[in-house]
């Protein structure tokens, strides 16, 4: 090959490797933008779930309320009108006091005091009445507005699922090529055959690195025993089994915020926490359907499992290249699905696991004990 063809093929493979780059660069920029875009629209969702339940537990107790005060009112007035109306109940509580002013008028006073209390209670009706119907009217806007950021939230997790596909499909296409275009790359520019066989034996090093890497995990998981043994904690019923090792390090609600150099966590948790180490083996709580394999904004590495009758199972904070299975894939209760890790904001590796009835969160916690598994 001459100088000139030489220097062509050169600029050529260089040119190469910059494309190549630079996709991932920009598909992985662009799968960031999804993921927290995803995350942003979920949480929104969640937080319009609480305002509609708290909408609502408002109006309920404005209503009972209402019928309370309505039926004290109806007892006073009942104990006044006992007689349907007619005279008779009055003429009883004014018998005998004709002749005696001062006990009418005190009669009188009675009267007037217990009428008085009747129109506070009928008065305190009414305004609970109407609260409770302002705030029915509010809840029913925001559950409307519920919905549609649910729908909001799915739309986002498909395009960050996109997004998150075409990431690591120009990762492989790089990992694919780029050990080869280097090689020859070297080759073009020393040309000793010395050159090309050392790129070649350091790509098939890496390779059988990365092999032995995964059947060294896979025999970790082995070991513990899957999600039906030590690792994942014992089975309990309908298949439910505990999706990871370790204590529970924090649990479900309304929190102090931690903060650090990621910044600040949020103030309530729509999940449970457990810790078993950088690395611990993350387990299916359910056989079921992975709808969702990716990054998820603050969640880090995340994987979504539908499991069939609207419920749904999320874990998060997967360590990098942690994720063990594809959007789409079924798997069996108490199958390695991915690996522990500190991605997100995290503050130590753990697995972040909640649980979802038709879309809204659950106390995960509750939710497994009921099915004889302790988180």
């Amino acid at each position: 090959m001459s100088n000139a063809a030489k220097a062509a093929e050169i600029t050529r493979i260089e040119g190469l490797i910059q494309s190549l780059t630079q996709k991932v660069a920009e598909t992985q920029a662009a799968a960031d933008t999804a993921s927290d875009e995803f995350y942003a629209a979920q949480q929104e969702y969640f937080a319009a779930i609480t305002e509609a339940e708290s909408l609502q537990a408002q109006a309920d107790e404005r209503s009972a309320i209402a019928e309370t005060s309505a039926r004290r009112a109806g007892q006073v007035a009942a104990q006044l009108y006992r007689n349907g109306g007619d005279d008779s109940a009055l003429q009883l509580f004014f018998s005998g006091s004709a002749d005696n002013a001062d006990e009418l008028l005190s009669r009188l006073g009675t009267m007037d005091k217990l009428l008085e209390y009747n129109r506070s209670v009928y008065d305190d009706a009414i305004s609970a009445r109407n609260t409770a119907q302002s705030l029915t009217d509010r809840a029913t806007v925001a559950r409307d507005e519920r919905d549609r950021l649910q729908q909001v939230a799915e739309q986002k997790m498909i395009a960050a699922q996109e997004a998150a596909d075409a990431a690591q499909a120009a990762l492989d296409e790089q990992a694919a090529n780029l050990d080869t275009m280097q090689a020859q790359l070297a080759a073009l520019k020393d040309t000793t055959t010395q050159t090309v066989a050392g790129y070649q034996a350091g790509v098939a090093a890496r390779e059988a690195e990365e092999r032995a890497r995964r059947e060294r995990e896979a025999a970790e998981a082995a070991a513990n025993g899957g999600g039906n043994g030590g690792g994942g904690g014992s089975a309990g019923s309908g298949g439910w089994v505990r999706p990871h090792g370790g204590g529970r390090s924090s649990s479900y609600g309304p929190r102090t915020p931690i903060c650090g150099s990621q910044g600040c966590s949020s103030s309530y948790h729509y999940g449970a926490d457990m810790a078993n180490g950088c690395g611990a083996a993350i387990y299916a709580a359910n056989s079921g359907t992975v709808d969702y394999a990716g990054a998820n904004g603050n969640y880090g590495n995340y994987v979504r499992i539908q499991h069939g009758g609207g419920v749904s199972t999320g874990y998060a904070h997967i360590k990098p290249g942690g994720i063990a299975v594809g959007r789409g894939q079924w798997v069996n209760s108490g199958q390695v699905i991915a690996y522990a890790g500190d991605t997100g904001r995290s503050f130590g590796c753990h697995l972040h696991f909640e649980v979802y009835i038709n879309g809204g969160y659950t106390n995960p916690v509750r939710f497994m004990e009921d099915r004889g598994v302790y988180i």
